[in-house]
């Protein structure tokens, strides 16, 4: 193996270890879906109170991204993922003991922090260790452990209520099984804890805190000695040009004293990404599927096919972002989201109520939903899922780089937030169709954005970014 090829292999496995946080982002995401019913039980909850359980971790979200980025510039990227990968340990922990509505929503809302962290972190790091020509491709990675977390998320939900007899029976040592569902993500979260003791700190964060030694260093082991001590001198030329201490004041451009153009790309990337709906299938599908006729182990095993689906979606988009670029692919998936969703609001317009009360999609209609909303599945996380991501980690220059992502972070969670809880609430006013309606209109609008305001960074060194 040659020293380039060292150098790539080294860059790849520090890469993976830091997108396990994305991993243990899907899996915290996705292992809610098959509680939903359990949580209700055990806690007596009705529809606003259930939507704030399933909800409540996004609050931890939004404050772990925005705070994140902040911290992450002050104490680095690797130490604030240890302390992320710490709150993931005791949040699945907790969640699964819980007793009570409230004790529930304090451990949720302690995994949101650390998901919210995870979420941005990991992309900036990969972003700021790897070379441009593969750096896109290396980002989408966190996707795929996204999606991946997801679906394990959903088979282990499925394997335990299928073992079980249904969420709510009672399984090992005689703890309900919905309680299980959150205790497998214990194992992942430890190893990311130790994993995160074996990679090295950004080289970018030791420059930016006056630490170049320690840069050239990591950047040697990175790409070579020589484009070691040149990445560090574009590094301190571009901090040159500015102060080193980020704050949010760097995010108002100082000759107009408006807000950055960058920073709204960034704040319409994170919230086009959750107004488009995907958390509400995320989260929700199981609920989803079963009222419109599916019984809960096909819900649940519907729920592990968009898995699989979403994961080779990522693939492909991993193969074509350093191709032909971050734009096209978003275009693209805003086209094919937008036409999906339209298409399901036809089929859930003919939603009827059989004689039990439950709601039924008659004929042709179950099939063409369950199609489409795997056709949408495919879209987003072909595009929108992990291209979000990838830009975020690396529209931003390094002086403004962890206090833009703070604000996009926060958007992104904050209408993650929001979609989420309100969705069991439009199921219950507007119904199906006009919850998906809104879903739709929001993919149609994210085409006009794409057009309109998202520049391509296929191939620009972090140091040449522009604000």
């Amino acid at each position: 193996m040659g020293q380039n090829d060292q150098h790539t292999v080294y860059v790849i496995v520090i890469s993976c270890i830091a997108t396990i946080g994305g991993f243990l982002f899907g899996f915290d995401s996705g292992v809610i879906n098959g509680t939903v019913d359990g949580l209700q039980i055990a806690f007596d909850s009705d529809s606003v109170g259930t939507g704030f359980n399933v909800a409540s971790m996004l609050l931890g979200c939004a404050v772990g991204a925005y705070f994140a980025g902040r911290l992450a510039d002050r104490f680095g990227r690797r130490g604030v993922m240890r302390v992320a990968a710490a709150c993931f340990i005791l949040s699945a922990w907790g969640s699964g003991v819980a007793s009570g509505s409230l004790e529930f929503v304090i451990y949720r809302v302690l995994g949101g922090l650390a998901v919210g962290a995870a979420s941005v972190l990991a992309p900036a790091y990969i972003s700021e260790v790897a070379p441009a020509r593969y750096r896109g491709a290396l980002a989408t990675v966190q996707q795929i452990a996204i999606i991946s977390g997801l679906f394990v998320a959903f088979l282990s939900n499925y394997l335990i209520a299928k073992w079980a007899g249904s969420s709510t029976a009672q399984f090992w040592f005689d703890f309900e099984a919905w309680r299980w569902m959150f205790w497998v993500e214990i194992l992942p979260a430890t190893v990311f804890l130790v994993a995160l003791f074996f990679i090295p700190e950004s080289p970018r964060y030791l420059v930016l805190s006056r630490r170049s030694a320690e840069a050239v260093d990591v950047l040697t082991k990175l790409g070579g000695a020589e484009e070691a001590q040149r990445k560090v001198n574009d590094i301190d030329e571009s901090l040159a040009r500015d102060h080193h201490n980020p704050r949010l004041q760097d995010l108002i451009d100082p000759q107009t004293n408006r807000i950055r153009r960058l920073v709204w790309v960034g704040l319409g990337l994170a919230t086009f990404q959750q107004l488009v709906g995907i958390n509400v299938v995320f989260y929700y599908g199981a609920v989803l599927w079963q009222s419109v006729g599916f019984t809960e182990n096909d819900a649940l095993l519907i729920n592990v096919i968009s898995g699989g689906l979403s994961i080779a979606a990522v693939v492909v988009a991993l193969l074509l972002v350093d191709r032909i670029g971050r734009k096209p692919l978003l275009l693209v998936g805003s086209i094919g989201m937008a036409i999906s969703l339209a298409t399901l609001v036809v089929a859930f317009l003919n939603v009827s109520t059989g004689e039990d009360g439950m709601l039924k999609l008659a004929g042709a209609y179950g099939p063409i939903a369950l199609v489409a909303a795997n056709v949408y599945v495919v879209f987003f996380n072909g595009s929108w899922g992990p291209v979000m991501w990838v830009m975020l980690g690396e529209m931003f220059p390094n002086q403004i780089r962890g206090t833009g992502l703070a604000v996009s972070g926060l958007a992104q969670w904050g209408s993650n937030f929001g979609i989420t809880i309100t969705f069991p609430i439009l199921l219950g006013s507007i119904g199906l169709a006009g919850a998906y309606g809104f879903y739709a209109l929001a993919a149609a609008l994210s085409i006009l954005f794409v057009v309109r305001m998202v520049h391509e960074t296929r191939g620009v060194e972090l140091e040449d970014m522009k604000a």
